[in-house]
């Protein structure tokens, strides 16, 4: 099983890099997969996409939509993919599970 250490912890991951346990994910760890997605800063708007995306996912066992996600931390309706080029990203680094084809289908619209 792959995995990642991040400031002296093991983190379980699958083969493309998404957290296999919701609970392991922190800002280190976040900063971490960040990195290793070529995602250099993870500025303040980053981060508050992840974290509405991880409180979200948390309350409803689902997926934000992406339009939510901005219009309820008050950035431009498209504030995902300007910020993360591709939505998936913010997925996984916000500490999320792989998403089912499902979703991934709708990302790539």
């Amino acid at each position: 099983m792959p995995a990642i250490e991040c400031g002296g912890k093991i983190i379980n991951v699958d083969d493309d890099g998404f957290l296999l346990n919701f609970d392991d994910w922190d800002e280190n760890v976040a900063c971490m997969i960040a990195e290793r997605e070529g995602i250099q800063e993870l500025t303040k708007e980053r981060m508050d996409i992840i974290k509405f995306m991880r409180e979200y996912y948390k309350h409803y066992i689902s997926f934000p939509i992406l339009g939510s996600v901005c219009k309820n931390i008050h950035q431009p309706k498209e504030c995902v993919s300007e910020e993360f080029i591709d939505p998936l990203k913010a997925w996984k680094i916000a500490g999320l599970p792989r998403p089912g084809e499902e979703v991934v289908s709708y990302l790539r619209r």
